[in-house]
């Protein structure tokens, strides 16, 4: 496999590049695409701004990794958290971020998190326990108990409603209104690794240690499950639109493979997948490009692919010889980001498009 030497109109050409201590755990956009956050195996924490992409550093490397970085909603706080039990939350001012909060969790790697997209509610891990940090009032407002094994995934609904945490024999749905009540439970015979609810909130995706995966339509109580992988169910991905049929594309890796799923017309036929062949080692990561079907996918072997309408590859990007590790698109979708396992930062901006940032 080569990268293509020329850069067609509409193809992604290298636009930056910087490195980091260790091995890049997690790349992230804001909302607004002004800013990337960037974590590594080290422990550090750092920001690329401007135009010409400065690197400010929020945390400094402390050999402790920090797995998980996501920004709020509004792009006011950023959160990381990692090996020592520790949640950061910076809030994003504009002279110069500030961390306003420090959760200390003793002996437990926190290395799941995941804001609420509607309110500032922050959603963490910690072992079997998923605790919500509530920026509004500076503290927790509930401590919830997965109960059967630690929490392997965090996510929200997309209206901001559900908190819904996957692992061992399921996936819990809470309720924001009323955490109290008891959560809605998604039966899984082994162990639920990777969840992703569709944009439009109506279908759940499960991705299952059994190597299965589990595709529930919200008002329907009789689930899919797709077979057949060649080992667990790694990474999901929707598509933000839709096809004829009205619903999105979903996208699955397992080991060096992607099934890319598409909802028939015929209720009887339920979900068909094609198989796009092409990574030759573990993929890290799969997005799709916001408002579109091109899929980007990141692999250990040191290639981030892209496959137009999710079903042929048009193009191969490098610049991590030992292999990426993530990536993730901005949110107008003209540029990739992408991190090495070697501490590499590459972002590819779309050809035709001035090299501003943001």
């Amino acid at each position: 496999m080569f990268g293509l030497k020329t850069k067609k109109p509409g193809e992604f050409a290298l636009h930056w590049q910087g490195t980091l201590s260790d091995y890049v755990t997690a790349i992230v956009y804001s909302p607004d695409g002004k800013t990337i956050a960037a974590s590594d195996g080290a422990g550090e924490v750092v920001l690329c701004q401007g135009t010409g992409l400065e690197i400010t550093v929020l945390q400094k490397e402390n050999g402790r990794s920090v797995d998980c970085l996501a920004f709020s909603q509004d792009g006011q706080f950023l959160a990381a958290a990692g090996q020592n039990g520790q949640v950061n939350i910076w809030q994003m001012q504009p002279e110069a971020p500030e961390c306003v909060t420090t959760l200390e969790n003793t002996a437990v790697w926190v290395d799941r998190l995941a804001w609420s997209p509607t309110q500032n509610l922050l959603a963490f891990s910690l072992g079997k326990y998923v605790q919500v940090w509530d920026a509004a009032l500076g503290e927790i407002a509930i401590t919830l108990n997965f109960d059967t094994s630690s929490a392997l995934d965090i996510i929200w609904h997309p209206d901001g409603k559900r908190l819904t945490v996957g692992g061992y024999q399921g996936v819990k749905i809470w309720t924001a209104d009323d955490w109290d009540d008891d959560p809605y439970l998604l039966t899984i015979p082994s162990a639920s690794v990777a969840i992703a609810w569709s944009p439009d909130g109506k279908y759940i995706a499960s991705g299952n240690l059994d190597r299965t995966i589990t595709v529930l339509e919200w008002d329907n109580p009789h689930p899919w499950v797709m077979r057949g992988f060649p080992g667990k169910i790694r990474q999901l991905a929707w598509s933000n639109v839709f096809t004829k049929v009205g619903a999105p594309l979903l996208a699955s890796s397992s080991v060096e493979g992607i099934i890319v799923w598409e909802k028939q017309e015929d209720e009887t036929l339920g979900w068909e997948g094609r198989v796009l062949a092409g990574h030759e080692a573990t993929i890290q990561s799969i997005q799709f490009q916001p408002n579109s079907f091109l899929l980007a996918s990141a692999s250990a072997d040191g290639w981030v692919c892209l496959w137009q309408k999710a079903k042929r590859q048009t193009q191969v990007l490098n610049g991590a010889p030992k292999g990426f590790s993530c990536l993730c698109w901005h949110p107008q979708g003209h540029q990739l980001a992408a991190g090495g396992q070697n501490g590499e930062l590459l972002i590819w901006s779309k050809s035709g498009r001035g090299q501003g940032f943001g």
